[in-house]
């Protein structure tokens, strides 16, 4: 009989206790079990599989490379069930479902709202949880199984070679520069890099598309970024930094618009010479009918925002839909 059929949920527990633990007594107490029997079900695991799972040292088990690879689908499998869980939780409520969608600074702002006010207009019962973060921290949660959607800046296909996942460009948008309302250069009809640098900036984390956006035009002008930065993920705390001291800060082109409207920080009349594409990620083998409907509200919101831009605006260069796997 093939070893998967005979490995059960509680076994992914032993799996992730062991490897969390790196000692069979604790997970055994953990777990209420005996060290004895959690030691002959691993060496028997192992002996079905035919590769070792952990190695062996004097301070405890440390998987091994077959172990993480095993305990990656583990990890996977769990998020499943958890989603399982809530959904059938929220359905028993009462509700559609539930859903968990992750975005970065970049569209959170913007299509992200819009989309989710569409999504409850339709499903008005459905469950939403929104997460902020930066992308390389959203797609992991996606691909374990904690999230269902992820929307953000475009990251690079190499990163996601071998995970069944799917993405979707909703929009080209450029970069800009903006400042609090009293920042000294807001009164200025054209800023330059001189300007700017003379500026103490607030820049996203290494890693994440919008930094590397900006490491990349400073490298093309020939510069780098200040010595002394502040890091923020947060477009929350960096639009109240903005409000508060004399920081420049970088945002996406339909972020900057509507901060603006909103009258919390100014554009600065210069643009990075770069673009950056704005994607939405979810996986392959997904097909709930509220996931379905948010990815449709996401298109829809895309589209509101494109026929909102004010005439003589720069316009964000729009990219028909494009339906394919990530890897």
């Amino acid at each position: 009989m093939d070893w998967t059929y005979r490995l059960r949920l509680r076994h992914l527990q032993f799996l992730s206790s062991i490897a969390q633990t790196g000692n069979l007594s604790q997970s055994a107490q953990a777990l209420h079990t005996t060290q004895p029997a959690l030691s002959k079900w691993l060496k028997e695991l192992e002996a079905d599989i035919g590769l070792p799972l952990f190695e062996r040292h004097a301070r405890g088990l440390r998987p091994t490379f077959y172990g993480q690879a095993l305990l990656g689908h583990t990890q996977r499998i769990a998020g499943h069930l958890d989603n399982v869980r809530e959904d059938m939780r929220a359905l028993l409520d009462g509700g559609n479902g539930r859903i968990v969608v992750g975005t970065s600074g970049v569209s959170a702002t913007g299509v992200v709202p819009l989309a989710i006010t569409r999504l409850i207009g339709q499903l008005p019962r459905v469950q939403v949880r929104l997460v902020e973060s930066a992308m390389n921290r959203l797609i992991p949660q996606l691909l374990q199984g904690e999230l269902d959607i992820v929307v953000g800046r475009a990251i690079s296909g190499v990163l996601l070679t071998g995970h069944e996942l799917r993405a979707e460009t909703l929009y080209r948008d450029p970069v800009n520069f903006v400042a609090g309302l009293r920042h000294p250069l807001v009164r200025h009809k054209s800023v330059d890099w001189d300007s700017l640098l003379a500026y103490p900036w607030i820049v996203w984390p290494e890693g994440t598309p919008i930094r590397e956006a900006i490491e990349t035009a400073l490298a093309l002008a020939g510069r780098s970024l200040p010595r002394y930065c502040v890091e923020s993920n947060s477009a929350l705390l960096n639009l109240a930094l903005l409000a508060h001291s004399e920081l420049i800060g970088v945002a996406s082109h339909r972020a900057a618009r509507h901060f603006a409207a909103l009258k919390l920080a100014r554009v600065l009349p210069m643009a990075l010479n770069s673009y950056g594409e704005v994607s939405m990620y979810w996986r392959a083998d997904e097909n709930r009918h509220a996931v379905t409907l948010a990815l449709d509200c996401l298109r829809a919101a895309t589209q509101e925002q494109d026929s909102a831009q004010p005439s003589g605006a720069e316009r964000p260069q729009r990219k028909p839909p494009r339906r394919t796997p990530a890897s």
